[in-house]
């Protein structure tokens, strides 16, 4: 694919010499590559390079069909299709959904490395058919020990920065994802760490073609990805981003992997590894040890449960917002008549934005570490609070919301993968490293996250920032039954957006009777702060009448990343798997 006259451009002002011969030529593809082979996940040589499926049509634009699948025994969906494929090559080598979702994970760190690796962390929501138990992971950063309010970085004229320019040492948090996928994998997976992990080693040390997303995540953040000279080695080529069709390798993250694979955690979170992690954060001006690293804890939580028209909903607990927002929003819209609108009419979008941003409102004031502060869950996700909630709703003009009273009710950037095995066997998983933090551990190909700009800057709030608290996230692993039977695994990536993004493709299902890839394909929109964006497939006259109800509307794009990357399996009525993935991602659903 070719990048943009303007694009090119602005990469030049960062100071790239690199000159292209024509602007008008199509970037190469696959088969006019180098031949590289690589081995899938049952270590059969496999071809790459052709037959094989790809997220891009000959001009190396998004395809934005055939990103749906089918399966009697399992099927797997990921924002990547060589992830998904290692997944599916894991449950065809009999392993279970777990051992898929660990192996998947891994290979995503290797083929998203830019926006969620094992410099991150996430969360995981595992239901077993056999018992009917249900298991939330959290394997989210911490901020280091040392951590305070007043190390939160600052400008020159002494105000705390925003979100969106944090990045170096101070922004990064001690990483989870390896602990948390091999506690997962060693409680309760079937196959060995070396089988899991093989297809991530391969892919990061053979390479893979580069898809439309992974072109525009480094086109759009060069910034971020040039930080350091060896942060711009990894993601670029000859200084400029790796065009589509392009073979990518990290060979220093397949030596990182294969460590892990041969020794365990250790050998992320003690020696070589997690001395070089240390050194570059501290080099950067972080706060991060090595005793932060060997004292890191996975945590195993209660999720979150609510229901909606008579499905139960299971998602994350804090220190995710996700789950307890998404609930808030169902209970809120299961007031309203929701199933007569049509999809993304005024009356759809203006009832469901107003429920967004009331929920948003207790989001900002609530939620947190509940190691940290006191969270009136119960009152939050209460089906008479949002019935209070609910009352507040104007269906004839937009309104600003705040906070609530929730107590009197007590009495609880970014990739996505959902599984679904043969037994029934549910995950969920949503993982990050926030974009990364520019940094890269030096010599291992490990971009570190940047979560600590997940806090609230500033002292007294229920998500500021302290030694070993986890930062609020957005992120939704949500698995969803029927009468004690699995209906949905699905999630997304996209900050703020993932709760808006999952609550609209369970409306569409639950309300609509959609398919899952019709539900993921429709257009999105977003409100959670007094401005409605949404993707310019809605038609304008629908944006006119929103406005005409007082909204403030943003049209982006056709296919906008900035809603997600939903990624969902469906159990269908007569037991067979339906997996839908998302066409604003590189992603492809796999079943057999």
């Amino acid at each position: 694919m070719v990048i943009d006259m303007k694009k090119r451009i602005l990469l030049l002002l960062f100071g790239l010499v690199l000159i292209f011969t024509t602007t008008g030529c199509k970037g190469k593809s696959p088969t006019e590559q180098e031949e590289t082979i690589i081995e899938s996940p049952l270590s059969e040589p496999a071809d790459v390079l052709s037959g094989t499926w790809y997220p891009y049509d000959e001009n190396g634009h998004f395809k934005r069909n055939d990103r749906d699948a089918d399966g009697e025994n399992g099927v797997v969906t990921s924002a990547n299709y060589f992830a998904s494929q290692a997944g599916i090559g894991i449950l065809k080598a009999g392993g279970n959904a777990i051992d898929a979702a660990v192996g998947v994970a891994f290979a995503i760190s290797a083929v998203e490395s830019y926006y969620s690796g094992i410099g991150g962390g996430g969360f995981m929501t595992l239901r077993f058919t056999k018992t009917g138990e249900i298991v939330f992971i959290d394997f989210r950063e911490t901020a280091p020990a040392a951590a305070t309010p007043d190390t939160w970085p600052k400008d020159k004229d002494g105000n705390y920065i925003r979100y969106y320019e944090m990045k170096g040492g101070p922004s990064i948090c001690v990483p989870g994802e390896v602990k948390g996928l091999l506690y997962a994998l060693e409680k309760y997976g079937t196959m060995d760490r070396a089988a899991v992990m093989a297809p991530a080693i391969e892919l990061a040390k053979n390479g893979f073609p580069v898809g439309p997303f992974f072109n525009k995540a480094t086109v759009d953040h060069y910034d971020l990805y040039s930080y350091q000279p060896e942060t711009a080695e990894t993601y670029y080529k000859d200084g400029l981003p790796y065009e589509v069709g392009e073979i990518y390798k990290n060979e220093k993250l397949a030596e990182t992997l294969q460590k892990i694979s041969d020794h365990g955690e250790k050998a992320f979170y003690t020696g070589k590894v997690a001395k070089a992690i240390v050194d570059s954060v501290k080099r950067d001006g972080g706060q991060m040890t090595l005793e932060d690293l060997a004292n890191y804890e996975v945590k195993v939580r209660k999720p979150i449960v609510g229901y909606y028209r008579g499905y139960k909903i299971i998602s994350a607990p804090p220190s995710s917002s996700g789950g307890t927002t998404i609930v808030e929003i169902l209970n809120i819209l299961e007031n309203f008549d929701v199933g007569a609108s049509e999809v993304n009419s005024p009356e759809y979008i203006h009832l469901f934005s107003e429920a967004f941003k009331i929920a948003y409102a207790d989001r900002g004031e609530y939620l947190a570490d509940t190691d940290f502060k006191d969270v009136p869950l119960e009152g939050l996700t209460s089906k008479d609070y949002s019935k209070k909630l609910s009352n507040k709703i104007d269906l004839t003009k937009a309104q600003s919301y705040k906070a609530d009273d929730p107590f009197p009710y007590q009495s609880s950037d970014t990739s996505h993968v959902s599984i679904v095995d043969k037994e029934g066997n549910m995950v969920s998983l949503t993982k990050s490293n926030n974009g990364g933090s520019g940094v890269i551990a030096a010599g291992t190909g490990v971009i570190l996250n940047r979560e600590a700009a997940d806090f609230a800057p500033g002292e007294g709030k229920a998500n500021s920032i302290e030694g070993g608290k986890r930062p609020l996230s957005s992120m939704s692993p949500t698995l969803i039954l029927k009468e004690g039977q699995p209906v949905m695994a699905l999630g997304s990536p996209g900050g703020t957006r993932i709760m808006t993004s999952v609550v609209q493709i369970i409306s569409h299902v639950i309300d609509h009777g959609m398919d899952i890839q019709e539900a993921i394909d429709a257009p999105r929109f977003f409100d959670g702060f007094d401005e409605l964006k949404m993707e310019t497939r809605i038609p304008e006259e629908v944006s006119k009448k929103l406005e005409e109800l007082g909204h403030k509307v943003m049209r982006t794009t056709e296919w906008d990343d900035y809603f997600g990357g939903v990624h969902a399996v469906m159990v269908l009525e007569d037991g067979k798997l339906r997996g839908g993935a998302d066409p604003r991602r590189d992603g492809k659903a796999l079943g057999y």
